[in-house]
């Protein structure tokens, strides 16, 4: 999120040609976010062992130590990817988030692989886990398991090292603003005036970013937390079993663990609906230099064309892929987790992922307007916003988990109304801020009539074609039936612009061969 910032300050300062700014705005920014990181590291170490302790799950401290350095290199990448977005050159950041990933999955993986190997070789050579004595192998097992993610999760910290190293040699290459434009450019203002503004912008961005990074661990915690209230009621335990009859094995109930493994079935669905704010969230990083550049401008009408363009993209993916996972909740959840040891973990997680299909449209929609308030300079209004998300958040959660009719289904409805809220709040600011009134039938309508008569194909072919063949190939023929269906009718309602086109990779050649065959 702090990227933003950098982002909103570097591209506001290209639309009004002041090309020493740039610079200076680099000069001072770097120095402000690697103090940022430092401080933000230390806090992670030291909460790191008060945290562990709150959740009752000490066996993930090797883990926080681990991610801690992530937010220095965070804070460091967040420069570089900044400064390039603000000139509207997306590759750099595309292209670090890339190695980022690749260096998760390499490197996490070898780790984590290599880790597990030489612990379990040490305790069937010498029953000891780090030249510690173990109890019995149980306890030996939550030890090594503890190392081995910590292992997995050093290669997320690898990853975001060689992200930074990737951005800072191309700045060092290609990203210097060149002299011919600082010589036209009007003097820049003092180092003081500059750090203000990036203090301003930054701030809130960056607390709204901790606020809602705090606002995920509590709903994880209240998860457990207040599923583990559940089993000291004979009666309530009895009534949240009959709702999951037979899907919980015996020994998970014996062992107290019925509120852990809820929490993990849940964390099954929220894993992919996450994958959906991911793409939304490139929409409003490649939104804000744009809007920021005609909101400064004061050109209404590129404004308005702009806005409407992020927003139409967005209820394009949301729409589809929300309505998409509560129609196929279960063929998606048995597609992706196939293995039969988990068959019952699928099956409660997908009655949570019905319920957060509708949320996901909302999460991800607002990510992309919450951007455009920050290129309109309301970057608090974000802030406010998930401040108050978090107190319904978890005000609600607290209160419906623990009904065992609900439980963890309860933890998907707490986020459904609260970033119902947050959507719908950040809209209405935007609309007024900018004095512009998007096209809602365009926007909204259309994708909605298309989404849901293609979601509603899916589920139907699903079931019909899974009576002949496997339920894997018949989840992934139905997606595809849905897919094509989608676009039929986007393209019958007139719901797809060139415009929308032209956002694609390659989208010319998309355009032009759409134009020749129309």
């Amino acid at each position: 999120m702090l990227v933003s910032a950098v982002s909103r300050m570097v591209s506001e300062s290209i639309a009004l040609k002041r090309y020493k700014d740039v610079k200076q705005i680099y000069k001072i920014a770097l120095p402000f976010f690697i103090i940022a990181g430092i401080v933000c590291f230390f806090l992670m170490i030291g909460a790191s062992s008060f945290y562990v302790k709150w959740i009752d799950s000490e066996d993930a401290l090797p883990a926080i130590i681990c991610l801690a350095p992530t937010i220095f290199f965070g804070c460091l990448v967040s420069v570089y990817r900044g400064y390039f977005e603000g000139h509207r050159n997306m590759m750099p950041t595309a292209v670090s988030e890339v190695i980022e990933a690749l260096s998760k999955l390499i490197i996490g993986l070898s780790m984590s692989y290599l880790t597990q190997l030489k612990l379990n070789g040490e305790y069937k050579l010498y029953g000891t886990v780090l030249g510690k004595s173990m109890e019995n192998a149980d306890k030996a097992d939550e030890v090594i398991v503890s190392y081995t993610v910590a292992a997995a999760i050093l290669g997320i910290t690898v990853g975001s090292l060689f992200s930074f190293l990737y951005v800072y040699i191309t700045y060092r290459r290609k990203g210097v603003v060149s002299k011919e434009l600082l010589r036209i450019s009007d003097e820049p203002q003092t180092n003081k005036e500059i750090f203000s503004t990036l203090v301003r912008t930054a701030l809130p961005i960056g607390l709204g970013a901790i606020i809602m990074s705090i606002a995920g661990s509590i709903d994880s915690s209240l998860i457990l937390i207040r599923g583990s209230d559940i089993p000291k009621d004979p009666e309530s335990m009895n009534r949240l079993l009959k709702v999951y009859d037979g899907l919980i094995y015996d020994n998970v109930i014996q062992n107290g663990n019925v509120h852990k493994c809820l929490s993990g079935c849940y964390s099954y669905s929220l894993t992919i609906m996450m994958l959906v704010t991911a793409i939304t969230q490139v929409f409003g990083t490649s939104a804000l230099p744009n809007v920021t550049a005609a909101f400064i401008k004061g050109d209404k009408s590129i404004l308005k064309q702009e806005i409407e363009t992020v927003l139409r993209v967005t209820t394009m993916v949301t729409l589809p892929c929300g309505l998409g996972m509560t129609f196929l909740a279960k063929p998606i959840l048995s597609l992706l987790y196939s293995s039969p040891n988990v068959a019952c973990e699928v099956e409660i997680g997908a009655k949570a992922l019905q319920v957060l299909g509708i949320t996901v449209i909302f999460t991800a929609t607002s990510t992309p307007i919450c951007s455009m308030l920050q290129a309109a300079k309301r970057q608090d209004v974000p802030l406010k916003l998930f401040l108050i998300c978090t107190a319904i958040n978890m005000i609600l959660n607290y209160t419906l988990i623990v009904i065992p009719e609900l439980n963890i289904i309860g933890a998907a409805i707490g986020t459904l109304v609260a970033y119902v809220f947050v959507c719908f709040a950040a809209l209405y600011v935007l609309c007024k801020e900018t004095k512009i009134i998007p096209n809602f039938n365009n926007i909204l309508l259309k994708p909605l009539i298309a989404s849901l008569i293609c979601s509603i194909s899916a589920y139907f072919s699903q079931k019909f074609i899974s009576m002949v063949i496997p339920n894997k190939i018949s989840t992934l023929i139905s997606i595809l039936i849905a897919v094509v269906i989608y676009v039929f009718f986007m393209f019958l309602l007139k719901g797809i612009t060139k415009n929308d086109i032209l956002l694609l990779p390659k989208g010319n050649k998309i355009a032009k061969t759409l134009e020749k065959y129309s």
